[in-house]
């Protein structure tokens, strides 16, 4: 992954409706965070939203590409990050859309997530 800030302030720009929008670096590219919760990564100039059962099916009907990684051994693993859908590169509107989509992603695997001290308590 590669994080470049010239396109981190592209992104800030392009999905300013988003506002506050928070940037971090990770593993070499970059998170997009909104309301505490990541819902796209940032990478080589690309803008990967969080995808699930419900807005997949639509970001690959809008010829998304899944974001993909070589692995040591060779082998090709995918993570639930689909591409911003080229339309929306030149448009921000749409691009708020597919955001706000993939925030609620993020927010339905939130809720779907036990709280870690749940999690802890259960175990002891």
């Amino acid at each position: 992954m590669a994080y470049d800030p010239d396109f981190g302030e592209w992104v800030r720009e392009h999905f300013a409706a988003l506002h506050p929008l928070v940037i971090k670096r990770m593993f070499g590219g970059a998170g997009l965070y909104s309301g505490g919760l990541i819902f796209a990564l940032l990478d080589d100039g690309v803008v990967w939203l969080k995808a699930d059962e419900t807005n997949a099916p639509l970001l690959i009907k809008a010829g998304s590409r899944q974001f993909t990684y070589p692995t040591n051994d060779g082998q090709t693993m995918s993570m639930a990050y689909w591409s911003l859908p080229e339309s929306a590169m030149d448009d921000p509107d749409e691009a708020v859309a597919w955001a706000r989509q993939s925030i609620d992603a993020a927010l339905r695997k939130a809720a779907s997530q036990r709280p870690r001290k749940a999690k802890a308590k259960a175990k002891a």
